[in-house]
């Protein structure tokens, strides 16, 4: 067995399994959601991806994380969900949990806020989205995220650049006349 980041990683496959679902379940099925919009293929698709790290385990070099090797096959099974239903359509996310408010005031006037932050970011352009995501959710670095994606350095940084920006229109409410 190998630590990583303090997770014991087995060579046996099934073990391994058992780990990498325990660590990175929630993580794999956020990530399918943000690209696809959609609850049933996130969960068809965090399926998909511990079965295939299952079976490709011993193909696993150890050049990258755990997690951004889940997180890789992850976006490959949700770009593929994609081009196989030309899905168009935004689906808001229906609640984001927050920590303990001091009131049921507080804590609808955080929710509220977390909504409509994440219904801006859902309506981003998927390039974008992905990026703010892997940078702000998962908190990957920007070496992380360009092998993740298979494109440069800088072209991470210009994204997220890009992907501030326009949220930061789009919480001003100007999204509407900016270029997609």
């Amino acid at each position: 067995m190998e630590s990583i980041g303090g997770m014991m990683i087995s060579d046996d496959p099934y073990d391994a399994l058992q780990d990498l679902m325990r660590h990175y379940a929630q993580d794999v099925w956020n990530f399918a959601f943000f690209i696809t919009r959609n609850k049933e293929a996130a969960d068809d698709i965090s399926q998909e991806v511990f079965l295939r790290a299952y079976e490709h385990w011993r193909g696993f070099e150890r050049r990258s994380t755990p997690k951004t090797w889940l997180l890789a096959i992850t976006r490959n099974l949700s770009r593929n969900w994609l081009r196989s239903h030309s899905v168009r359509k935004v689906i808001l996310m229906e609640r984001v949990e927050r920590g303990d408010a001091s009131s049921a005031e507080s804590e609808y006037l955080d929710r509220i806020e977390a909504q409509s932050i994440w219904s801006h970011v859902l309506r981003l352009p998927a390039k974008y989205r992905e990026v703010l995501v892997l940078e702000a959710h998962y908190e990957l670095d920007y070496k992380q995220i360009a092998a993740l994606l298979g494109v440069a350095e800088g072209t991470v940084k210009s994204r997220i650049h890009r992907a501030r920006k326009r949220m930061e229109k789009a919480m001003k409410g100007d999204l509407g006349h900016e270029e997609r």
